[in-house]
């Protein structure tokens, strides 16, 4: 990460603007259940927000020295952060009700690899579960501003392809200043409480009930 981004990404102005303008456009859209792995949370510009919002966050950070800075703003909290790489994922399958990444997809330097990540998310999710993220459209600014930096972002029309072909279903691109992208599981999320449960279903490519 260059010097632009490491400023960026750790102000105050970017957290405000995904606390503001991203993540509430998203909220409406996804049931975000009990269990959350947040890829690539960088200094946790949105983890702050996720983590009040589920019962708990793994957040999953490939750079050792950002996932114990970030470790250390959540001690004794429902955040656990951990050092991985997220196109090969230690979890179990049907982990998490929910896996969020927030601006990460253009640091993955080839399709291969976003391709592998979207769908190590799939593989994580439990059935009805949802994959929600933004990331950053292709422009010349942002070309000039990544310089010395990976910057590989998805196109949206390759993004949708990429998740029907996986197996998500029910997905909804919102195509603004961002990207912003939700997309479900087939199958049903349950989440019980006392003595009954609440399941949520979820739609296959198709459109229909799986």
């Amino acid at each position: 990460m260059n010097e632009n981004h490491r400023k960026l990404c750790s102000s105050l102005e970017w957290a405000d603007y995904l606390r503001d303008e991203v993540l509430p456009a998203l909220d409406d859209l996804v049931e975000w259940g009990g269990e959350l792995l947040e890829l690539g949370p960088g200094p946790g510009a949105a983890t702050a927000w996720l983590c009040r919002r589920v019962k708990r966050v793994v957040a999953l950070e490939v750079d050792a020295g950002a996932a114990d800075r970030l470790a250390q703003r959540y001690p004794g909290s429902n955040v656990d952060v951990a050092v991985g790489d997220g196109t090969s994922l230690c979890y179990s399958d049907a982990s998490f009700d929910s896996v969020a990444t927030f601006t990460m997809l253009h640091h993955v330097p080839t399709l291969t690899l976003q391709n592998k990540l979207l769908t190590e998310a799939f593989r994580v999710l439990k059935p009805g579960g949802v994959l929600v993220g933004s990331d950053s459209l292709a422009s010349n600014g942002l070309h000039d501003f990544h310089a010395d930096d990976t910057y590989n972002p998805i196109d949206p029309v390759i993004l949708l392809a990429l998740l029907r072909g996986i197996g998500f279903g029910r997905i909804t691109l919102i195509i603004d200043d961002v990207l912003k992208f939700v997309a479900r599981k087939p199958g049903e999320l349950c989440e019980t409480t006392g003595d009954s449960s609440e399941c949520t279903r979820s739609n296959g490519k198709d459109g229909r009930p799986k």
